[in-house]
């Protein structure tokens, strides 16, 4: 998914997404639903390699680098979680490895997320989070010395 917007952009139609919702019920049900529309990873990239470490739930998540981009692909075994990763995915998925690594995802504070998520799923997001920079480090690395 490469839509050309800059990061910033597409987190802050997050926050006004969830602007429109006015108790945390429907924000979850929102979650849930992005959820839904995250297109199924093929099995053959659910295997133990590709599994997020820090997650309570089962993620897994793949990256591919094409044309200068990183763009991810992931499921995970629990609704909230799958609607937590598709969002990052939307944020994240084809930009550049420097954009991905020096985004602030500021959008997660701003609706209200860490405050309303469990502390294991809040460590969840963040290790989510951390292995697709992790992902995008790696490319620029590698692809530096090529």
């Amino acid at each position: 998914m490469n839509n050309n917007k800059p990061i910033l952009e597409i987190e802050n139609e997050i926050v006004e997404e969830f602007s429109l919702f006015d108790t945390w019920d429907d924000k979850y049900e929102y979650i849930i639903d992005l959820g839904k529309r995250l297109p199924p990873l093929e099995n053959e990239h659910k295997k133990d390699e590709n599994k997020v470490r820090g997650c309570q739930s089962t993620v897994w998540l793949v990256a591919d680098y094409k044309d200068g981009r990183v763009y991810f692909k992931a499921e995970s075994d629990a609704v909230i979680v799958k609607g937590l990763i598709s969002m990052l995915i939307r944020v994240l998925s084809g930009h550049t490895p420097d954009e991905i690594i020096n985004a602030k995802l500021d959008f997660i504070n701003q609706i209200g997320m860490t405050s309303h998520l469990a502390q294991t799923r809040s460590n969840g997001l963040l290790s989510m989070v951390k292995q697709m920079k992790n992902y995008a480090l790696a490319y620029k690395v590698k692809n530096a010395v090529v």
